[in-house]
C-alpha cells in the first residue's frame, strides 16, 4: 500500500493496514480512492490502543486525511447537508469539549459525542447559506444580509469548516438560524472515537447504534470509568479487533514527562523510588518542577489534580481566599466545572440546548459575570467551538467540614456547576493543559491504601493519568501550601472572534 507522507513505525503501519482493510470491507478503499454507497452490512468495531506518546493521534490524523482525500465527507455535528445515496461520511468524536479541542488544535475536525447524538435544526432560509458554503447550492440572497456579510461567512468557512462560526462571522446569532435541537434518529457511517478509555457502556452502545463502522483510540493505562470495575469498553474486543501500539514516538524528543509516565510500568517501582525519579528529572530539565507549594495563578486555568475530594475542597477554599474572593459571590475569571443539568423531564428541549452548547457533565468553564436575568451566568466553555453562552445556573461552592455547599448563584433549574480550581484525576481524563500541577500527597495516600485496579496499583494509574495531562511542564507539588497569586483574576485571555453565538436558555420560573 502507499503510506501517507509520514514515517510510520512497524506497529503504526500494521494498524493503518488493518483499519484500511476494515474500511475496504465497508466500501471505502483508501489505496484506490474509491467509494461505494453505504450498504446494510455487518457492523464492525476495532480498537487502536497504546500509552501516551505511542502515536495514536498521528495515526488517527493520517487516516482522517486519507479518508478526506478519498472523498469521504466529515460530519461535525454543527450542520449536515441533504443526504445522498452515494455519500460516505466520517465523524471524529471525543467524550469532552476539551478532548475534542485538543484534536482540533492539531488540525483534526473533532466534535463531542453529544453534538453527534443531538443535531441542530436550522431555519430553512439560513440553511441555504449552509448549503452554499458546503458547495451544494448557489450563492443565496437573504433579506437583511449584505454581500459583504456573505463574503465574511465564505472567508471564514475557507479557513475553518464550521457553519455556525461562518454564520456568526456574517453577524448572525445562534437564535437567528438554529430553531432547536433533536435527538439523532438516523444512522451515520464511519466513526473515530478518541479518548475511548473514558467511554462507559451506555455511550458505547449508543455509538454502535449510530455507526456501522467504529474505530476506538484509547490508552489502556488510564483510569476506567467509575462503576465499570476497572474495565474499559475496548477490553472486551479480542483477536484482530484490538491493535496495540508499543513504540513510544515522543520519547525520541527526550520528553522527561513521558519518561516518568512510562517508568510506572515497572512492577517493582514503589512510590518513594518514583518520587526520587521526579527529583532527578527536575534537576536535569525545567519541564519537570519539584514545587514546594501550589501555584494559585495556574489554578485559574489549569486545575490542581488530586485524588481525594477532601483535598479538592480545601484547595478550592485556599484558592478563593488567596484571590480575596467575596464569600457570597464569584469573581469574573473563576474556573467552574459543569456537574450536570438539573431540569425536570418536561424541559427536555432546554437540556438539549445546554448540552449541545457544551454544558455537559465535566465541561470546564470560566465565569465571566452575571447574566441579564436573576440566576443567569455568562460563561466561557473551554474547548467549545462556540464558547460564549448565557445560561440559567446553579453554582455550588463546597466548604471544608460542611455537608451542604454554599450556593452564591442559583436559578430554579439549569446547569449545575462546582468550582474548578482543583479537580479529581478521574475528571481530568481527556483534558490537557500546557502546565499541570499534581498534588503528590494524594498520590502518596493512594499508595499507602494499597488499592488495585485491573491488576495495577491504583496510585500508578493515578500518577500516570495526572502527569500525562501536562503538555509542556509538570509541577509535582510536595506539600499542602499555596503561594499568593501575582495578579488579580482576569478574563482577557478568553477573548473570542468572530462575534460569538448567543443562545440563552430561558428559565420559565
Amino acid at each position: 500500500m502507499t503510506l501517507p507522507q509520514v514515517t510510520f513505525s512497524d506497529d503504526q503501519a500494521e494498524a493503518h493496514d488493518r483499519v484500511s482493510d476494515m474500511l475496504r470491507g465497508a466500501g471505502v478503499d483508501l489505496d484506490e480512492g474509491l467509494l461505494t454507497p453505504l450498504s446494510d452490512g455487518k457492523a464492525q468495531v476495532m480498537a487502536v490502543v497504546g500509552k501516551a506518546g505511542s502515536g495514536k493521534t498521528l495515526l488517527l490524523a493520517q487516516l482522517y486525511h486519507a479518508l478526506e482525500d478519498a472523498g469521504v465527507e466529515v460530519v461535525s455535528g454543527d450542520w449536515e447537508g441533504k443526504r445522498r445515496k452515494d455519500r460516505r461520511t466520517l465523524a471524529i468524536l471525543a467524550p469532552t469539549n476539551k478532548a475534542a479541542s485538543v484534536l482540533r488544535n492539531r488540525g483534526v475536525p473533532a466534535t463531542t459525542i453529544h453534538r453527534i447524538l443531538y443535531t441542530p435544526v436550522y431555519d430553512p432560509e439560513y440553511e441555504k447559506i449552509a448549503e452554499w458554503l458546503a458547495g451544494n447550492g448557489p450563492r443565496p440572497e437573504i433579506e437583511g444580509l449584505t454581500d459583504q456579510a456573505l463574503d465574511r461567512a465564505h472567508a471564514f468557512y475557507q479557513v475553518q469548516k464550521s457553519i455556525p462560526g461562518a454564520l456568526a462571522a456574517a453577524g448572525l446569532r445562534g437564535s437567528d438560524f438554529i430553531t432547536g435541537w433533536k435527538r439523532r434518529d438516523d444512522p451515520l457511517d464511519i466513526g473515530f472515537v478518541d479518548e475511548s478509555s473514558m467511554l462507559d457502556q451506555k455511550q458505547f452502545d449508543d455509538l454502535r447504534e449510530i455507526f456501522p463502522t467504529l474505530v476506538l483510540f484509547g490508552d489502556p493505562a488510564q483510569l476506567a470509568p467509575v462503576g465499570q470495575s476497572g474495565e474499559m469498553v475496548f477490553d472486551k474486543l479480542g483477536g484482530n479487533r484490538r491493535l496495540e501500539l508499543h513504540r513510544i514516538h515522543r520519547q525520541e524528543q527526550d520528553n522527561p514527562i513521558l519518561d516518568l509516565a512510562h517508568a510506572l510500568a515497572d512492577p517493582v517501582l514503589g512510590f518513594e523510588d518514583f518520587e526520587r525519579m521526579i527529583e532527578d528529572a527536575a534537576r536535569r530539565d525545567d519541564r519537570v518542577v519539584l514545587a514546594p507549594r501550589v501555584n494559585a495563578d495556574l489554578m485559574s486555568r489549569s486545575p490542581v489534580l488530586v485524588w481525594r475530594n477532601v483535598t479538592r475542597v480545601r484547595l478550592i477554599r485556599a484558592f478563593r481566599m488567596a484571590f480575596d474572593a467575596p464569600e457570597h459571590e464569584l469573581l469574573p475569571g473563576e474556573p467552574l466545572i459543569c456537574d450536570g443539568i438539573e431540569l425536570p423531564l418536561k424541559h427536555r428541549k432546554k437540556r438539549i440546548d445546554l448540552e449541545a452548547r457544551g454544558l455537559i457533565k465535566g465541561a470546564q468553564c470560566v465565569y465571566l459575570g452575571p447574566g441579564n436575568k436573576p440566576g443567569f451566568s455568562r460563561l466561557h466553555v473551554m474547548g467549545a467551538e462556540d464558547p460564549r453562552v448565557s445560561a440559567a445556573s446553579i453554582i455550588k461552592i463546597e466548604l471544608p467540614d460542611e455537608e451542604e455547599p454554599f450556593i452564591p448563584y442559583a436559578a430554579r433549574m439549569g446547569a449545575a456547576f462546582l468550582h474548578g480550581a482543583a479537580v479529581t484525576i478521574h475528571k481530568a481524563q481527556g483534558s490537557q493543559w500546557p502546565e499541570v500541577q499534581v498534588f503528590a500527597p494524594d498520590i502518596w495516600a493512594a499508595s499507602r491504601a494499597g488499592r488495585m485496579e485491573a491488576g495495577l496499583p491504583l496510585w500508578k494509574r493515578l500518577a500516570y493519568v495526572a502527569i500525562t495531562r501536562a503538555e509542556t511542564r509538570l509541577h509535582w507539588v510536595k506539600r499542602y501550601a499555596l503561594a499568593r497569586p501575582s495578579a488579580p483574576l482576569d478574563t482577557a485571555d478568553l477573548q473570542v472572534a468572530p462575534v460569538p453565538l448567543t443562545l440563552e436558555v430561558q428559565d420559565d420560573a
